[in-house]
Formats: structure tokens, sequence, C-alpha cells
């Protein structure tokens, strides 16, 4: 590779184990390749010298966050750099009278969250990941989280951004006002690019009133059918849940492999939901376990206060740790229309029977958002692959119901070859070019997303 301007020495990394950290995500099968450089950006200017750099020497650069993805998107490519921006985690300004914050793109969501209930306001976005993900990941690639039923996702909240563009050039998106219709909106383009057109250095987010600690209620179901009514009706309330979580049979027995939380043994759905209105929490949550009632439901739980509200998210809050503890797996991210949402579920219970995978089927369900976990044994030959095979069936029966192949996750790597299934060639060939005016040498984030 081509020496590195001396100015960025004190950024680079040398010592293998450290490089090594940075070489991968969390996504199934990533390997360092043999030879990359990574960058620990903590400044505009680093960014600005990296990507002037790069584009003179044509060196393809992986924008990085805190490398929490699970599709591929930020693992290092062989001859490339690595610009890692969790340095530039500076919450420069929360402004209660504008509703919005400020800040880079390296500070952990959860920390952006409470730099807003400081202030009064609240910051919706919520992935499960919120206690290491980056806000610069959350935009890369639109990150949802627990709350969309109510709250929407990233783009729902961001405002203005500043981008780095390949050579250098530094640009800025959208507007902090409450109101601006002037010109594109490149803002909406560049939140889910992935890092495929720029490396945002800056995030200005729209905030609202802050809600009411919520209030929880639970309900359990003898059927998917019956579990389905329930989150219709919930859909269809006027005061819209503020979380609506669904686990399916075999997620349940996992969760309650490690620890007793309640579930019954032959359970084959449960409906975790929340309300956060404020002044209305328990009012809502008793209305929501009444039309989980009139849905099926055999038993149903309502929270008195904050303290059993936790309590009854007990066993959603043990999910990651159930699926680790039950075995080697994969958690894979597929949406559909809310009302075909149970019978995604039943068809992966359909592949898993008849491939003789174990598949889990839990998600977001007031968003039709699922996460399905497939499990393999690493040492038998074939298993991963069967595996994966089981999860391309099901994105098949995702799309043919209207749905996509990722709601939250991004396309990265790993999806990248279901992309044209879901948008068309046509598309595909669009947003190549539309790429090309950002980065007319393919040097940000090759391999990825429509490639």
């Amino acid at each position: 590779m081509t020496t590195f301007p001396s100015s960025l020495a004190s950024r680079t990394v040398s010592d293998p184990d450290v490089l090594a950290r940075y070489a991968v995500d969390e996504s199934l099968g990533a390997t360092a390749p043999e030879h990359f450089e990574v960058v620990r950006a903590r400044d505009l200017d680093d960014v600005v010298e990296v990507l002037r750099w790069a584009q003179e020497t044509r060196t393809p650069v992986v924008p990085q966050g805190a490398r929490s993805g699970l599709a591929g998107g930020s693992v290092a490519l062989e001859g490339g750099v690595v610009l890692n921006l969790e340095g530039l985690d500076s919450i420069v300004e929360v402004d209660p009278l504008e509703s919005l914050a400020v800040c880079g793109p390296g500070p952990v969501t959860a920390d952006l969250k409470a730099a807003a209930a400081e202030a009064g306001l609240f910051y919706p976005p919520d992935p499960a990941s919120s206690g290491f993900c980056t806000i610069g990941g959350n935009v890369a690639t639109n990150a949802g989280g627990l709350c969309c039923v109510k709250y929407g996702v990233t783009a729902d909240y961001v405002k203005a951004l500043q981008v780095v563009l390949p050579g250098g050039e530094v640009i800025r998106t959208g507007h902090r006002t409450a109101k601006g219709v002037a010109g594109l909106d490149l803002t909406g383009l560049f939140v889910g690019s992935e890092g495929t057109l720029g490396v945002v250095t800056e995030v200005t987010v729209r905030l609202v009133p802050a809600p009411d600690p919520a209030l929880t209620a639970l309900a359990t179901f003898d059927s998917l059918d019956a579990a389905s009514r329930g989150i219709v009706a919930l859909r269809l309330e006027r005061h819209r849940p503020s979380l609506l979580e669904l686990l399916d049979g075999p997620t349940i027995a996992a969760v309650q492999a490690i620890a007793d939380f309640g579930f019954p043994v032959d359970c084959a759905a449960a409906l975790i939901v929340q309300s956060d209105r404020p002044g209305h929490t328990a009012q809502d949550a008793h209305r929501y376990a009444a039309l989980l009632t009139e849905a099926g439901a055999t038993d149903v739980a309502v929270a008195d206060d904050p303290q059993e509200s936790e309590a009854l998210l007990a066993g959603r809050r043990a999910l990651h740790h159930a699926l680790v503890a039950k075995g080697p797996h994969f958690i894979e991210d597929v949406c559909v229309p809310v009302g075909q949402l149970t019978a995604l579920i039943a068809a992966g219970g359909d592949i898993s029977a008849r491939t003789g995978v174990e598949i889990t089927m839990s998600g977001h369900g007031g968003d039709g958002n699922l996460h399905p976990s497939l499990f393999f044994d690493p040492r038998e030959p074939g298993s991963r692959e069967r595996a994966e095979a089981a999860f391309a069936e099901l994105v098949a029966v995702a799309l043919a119901m209207g749905g996509t192949i990722t709601g939250e996750h991004g396309v990265g790597s790993l999806k990248s070859r279901w992309l044209p299934d879901e948008v068309g060639a046509a598309s595909i060939a669009r947003q190549r070019a539309l790429k090309a005016v950002f980065d007319p040498q393919g040097i940000l984030n090759p391999g990825r997303v429509y490639w």
C-alpha cells in the first residue's frame, strides 16, 4: 500500500492484536484480510485527509463505528483502509427551544438519549444495541429498534448532516429549522447508505418531548392466529403502543431454558406491549390487556409500576443471552407487512421442520420486523451452509409477502445478492449511477450493498 501522509501517523494502528479488533464486525463469517490499515480519526481534518489521500491513491475506504453491524458492512477490505469514527464522539449541543441535538458520529446511542433526557427531551430511536452502537452506525443503516411502532426509525429524526466526500470535499445537507424544502433531500439519501456515498462527521437530530415511564402488559397465546389478532387490534388502536415485541414458541423455549420467566411450556407466542403516553400509561396498558384477551390470549399480566414493567420485560431482555446459550447461530433481519407477520413465523416453522435447521422467530411485532435466529453446529460439515440455505428460503417467502430483505440491519455484503430480487435490475443500475455522482472512483465501501 502507498504510505500514509505523515500527519496521519499518530492516528494509524500498528499493533496486530489491535488491528484484528478493527478488522471485523459482528457478521457471520467475517474474517480479517491479510493487508489493510486502520485510521482512528479524531476530528474532521483527519477524515478529510484520509479521503483526499484515498482518492489520489485509489485506495478503498471502509467507514466504521462500533463494529456491531450484522450484515458485513464494516469489515476491512484487502489493501484498504478502515476509517474508524468512534473518536468523533462529542455531543456538541442540545437545544431545548429548537428540540434538536448536534453530535459527531461517535457517541453511543444511549449517551445521546441520556443527554436529551437531561434537557427534558427524548431521542426515540432505540436499537437493542443502543448501549454500544454509535449514532454514525445508526445513520449508516437507518437503524430502528424496539419503539418503531410508535416513533419510527432513525431517518425520521435526522435533520441535517455534515459529510465528507471522496477527495475530501465537505458538504452539509438538511437544515436546523422546523421547516425546510430548499433543494433535494440529500439527507434522506445519505441515511441508510451504509458508508457508500460519503463519511458522516456530524449529525443533527430532532428531539421530542419526554414521555412518561412506560407501563407493560404481557400476553401469552396458544396459537399464532390468536397472536396475530392481538397484533392487529393493537395496531388499529387510536393510542398506539410505544413498544410491541413478539416471541414465538421456540424463542420462548430458549428463554425458559436459562431461567423461569413465567412463560407456559406449551406457549405458541407471547406479546409484550407498552404505553408511555403522558398521563395515560395505566389506562393504555389495561386497554391493551383487554384487547389481547379479546383476541384470544390465554394469560395476560399488567404492570402497576415501572418496576413491575421491568419484571415483565425480563424475558425479552434475556433473549440475547438465551440465544447465545442455545448455541452457535446467526441473527437475521426481514420485514413483512404487519398482517403477514405470523404467517412468516409459520413459514419459518415449516422450513425448520423440513430442513432440520433450528429457527427461532422473534422481533418487533408492531412493525412486522422479525429477527430469525438460525442455529448450526460448526463441527458438523455442511451445517452452517444448510442454515444459510434455510434463511435464503425465508427471504424468498418474505419477498413473496411483499416484504423486504432487511428492516434495520442493512444490506452490507451478506445480503447484496438478494437486493436485485427486491428492487430490480433497473433500480440497481440507478443506485450505482447515484453512487458514482458522490464517489466516481468507487473507493467508498466497495463490494457492499448494490455491487
